[in-house]
């Protein structure tokens, strides 16, 4: 089993010159920031991610979790763990200070999750939807219940679970009873719905008003305690709301998928968000985060399978290199090998880029004080969060498949370890929204709605950095042809899908997938290429590491000509698949 060790020099590089963190540590209400604390966070972080976290990550696949007398148990270690995590204050990084946070960017946030995915990305998953919830109440909460909740939630005291998809087809209803209400229903797939890591839990529940009209339109926001809180902060009773029984999964063991029974006898107990019916309106505060953190997810669990592979293909020895040498090499030294631990370094590092700049947009959405500026920030968001969830994921679960290959029939035994990778990576393109979901949500909602209009301000973003390319350098004169012919087919893509999609929506909604796809590498390119900029800059006044700095040219080279040129055929599939997908009947199925 591989150690994991944080790739900090790869994460301060595009913190610090690629998205700008420094810039944004100067948006009103961010602590300041300075370079030597910078260091010190993501190393201390890197420490507990190598040395807490993921020395328990085999052992709790291995072990799993458990109910026992109407509590789920996690696997050995992951209390203490927690504990000391919460204790640490990294659950209160980007959260204000008024509440007991520490009031630094998300996109510092979101380079430590980095870390604790791919260290435990079971582990993790207990947190995660804590982030979003303090979000929500943040915004949306009474001055009361951020009072009662907030602090605990951000110094990690209280956690938050979450559950599926299909919100429009809620059963479980609330009735209103004095200053709260009782809820009634059973949700399925709630990640960490229980555990005994913490005193207490809190639930965000979306349930259907009493009076409320059918559908998503119908359904609120309620707070449900797994204990209720006495007017002086202790915990009260028991509330109605217990676990029924633990999924049993391929993948992420550790991570209990609770059914969650609320109010099998006299109701649970629920407090209501904001005002009634608007509960899908508050919960996509919680989504936007969230499918940030899950597509961050798919690079983390990329990077440890990268990690993995690289040791292994220089420890194992098998045949004799084609371009000449002995036999006994290691099999790193095999042009194949090779080809697949490139593409595997050079996806990750697109990757990272994106996450690190979506965060940043999050940063600007929240902290900007100019209004137009701050709308601009909020609707690039939005178009592009679909796109790091969903392209990250399928990226980063094909990553995990390469490891496996890396490894040949080793890669098939469990005792290795790769094998857990790949079924834990898999949900990452099912939960939070499948990717078809994220490919439909950045069609319809986010590029036909607006007509374009802000798929074709990313579009001019990118040429702005295609413009800064030097065609005498070979890896930036890959980057600006092959961006430059992606940005003309997703232009022609855009152009298509919004003709198209309010006469013929179905045709148009059968190309989505292959849109996204094709949002994906033109971004990640984009990326690449800023990084790229950045790294002749430091070559050309030798204020680098050579080494470093010239294997980001040849990783960005290679992401050019493997992966990006491919984005222009998928130009095809969407204009010309989307009436063939709808051609056949159901019984030629």
């Amino acid at each position: 089993m591989t150690a994991y060790s944080a790739p900090l020099a790869d994460m301060r590089f595009v913190l610090k010159h690629v998205v700008g963190l420094q810039s944004l540590a100067k948006l009103p209400g961010i602590e300041p920031l300075e370079e030597d604390l910078l260091d010190q966070i993501l190393e201390e972080a890197g420490k507990f991610s190598s040395n807490v976290l993921a020395p328990l990550n085999h052992s709790g696949d291995i072990e799993g979790t458990r109910i026992e007398n109407g509590v789920v148990r996690p696997a050995k270690g992951f209390g203490a763990a927690y504990t000391q995590w919460a204790e640490a204050g990294w659950n209160s990084v980007p959260f204000a200070p008024e509440h007991g946070g520490q009031g630094l960017p998300w996109t510092l946030a979101t380079a430590l999750w980095e870390m604790w995915d791919a260290a435990n990305m079971s582990f993790t998953l207990c947190p995660l939807l804590t982030q979003a919830a303090i979000d929500a109440l943040q915004r949306h909460g009474s001055a009361e219940q951020k009072q009662t909740y907030l602090e605990k939630l951000v110094s990690g005291e209280l956690t938050e679970p979450q559950s599926g998809t299909d919100l429009g087809t809620i059963r479980t209803r609330s009735v209103r009873e004095g200053d709260h209400y009782r809820l009634k229903g059973q949700k399925i797939f709630i990640s960490w719905g229980d555990h005994d890591m913490t005193d207490n839990i809190v639930h965000l529940v979306l349930a259907r008003s009493p009076d409320g009209p059918p559908g998503t339109r119908g359904l609120s926001l309620f707070i449900v305690p797994k204990f209720l809180i006495n007017p002086d902060g202790s915990l009260g009773q028991r509330n109605d709301v217990r676990p029924v029984s633990l999924e049993h999964k391929i993948g992420i063991h550790a991570s209990p998928t609770c059914v969650m029974a609320f109010g099998e006898d006299d109701g649970a107990i629920a407090y209501l968000v904001g005002e009634e019916n608007r509960g899908i309106e508050y919960m996509f505060v919680m989504m936007n985060n969230a499918r940030l953190g899950v597509g961050l997810q798919g690079l983390a669990i990329a990077e440890r399978a990268y990690q993995q592979a690289v040791g292994f293909a220089k420890e194992r020895v098998q045949g004799r290199p084609v371009q000449g040498g002995d036999n006994g090499a290691a099999i790193i030294n095999h042009p194949d090998v090779r080809r697949m631990l490139l593409s595997m370094k050079s996806q990750i590092e697109a990757m990272r880029g994106l996450c690190y700049e979506v965060a940043a947009d999050l940063d600007r959405a929240n902290r900007l004080e100019d209004d137009a500026e701050r709308a601009a920030a909020q609707s690039m968001l939005d178009l592009m969060i679909p796109v790091v969830k969903a392209w990250c994921t399928d990226t980063g679960l094909a990553i995990t498949s390469t490891n496996i290959q890396v490894h040949g029939g080793m890669g098939f035994m469990e005792e290795t370890g790769a094998g857990q990778y790949y079924r834990d990576a898999r949900i990452t393109t099912i939960y939070e929204g499948t990717n078809g979901v994220q490919a439909m949500d950045l069609l319809g909602r986010k590029v036909v709605r607006d007509g374009g209009e802000t798929a074709r301000r990313f579009l001019n973003d990118v040429r702005a950095t295609v413009s800064k390319l030097d065609t005498q350098v070979p890896a930036q004169a890959s980057l600006a042809k092959h961006l430059g012919a992606g940005l003309t087919a997703l232009e022609a893509a855009i152009s298509w899908l919004v003709e198209t999609f309010p006469a013929d929506p179905a045709s148009a909604s059968a190309g989505a997938a292959a849109l996204l796809g094709m949002m994906g590498l033109v971004s990640g390119g984009w990326m690449l290429a800023r990084g790229a900029l950045e790294a002749s800059r430091q070559l050309a006044d030798g204020s680098g590491d050579a080494a470093f700095l010239e294997g980001k040219l040849t990783t960005a080279h290679y992401f050019a000509e493997t992966h990006l040129s491919q984005a222009p055929a998928l130009l095809d599939p969407i204009i010309g698949g989307g009436a063939l997908v709808m051609a056949l009947d159901e019984a030629q199925f």
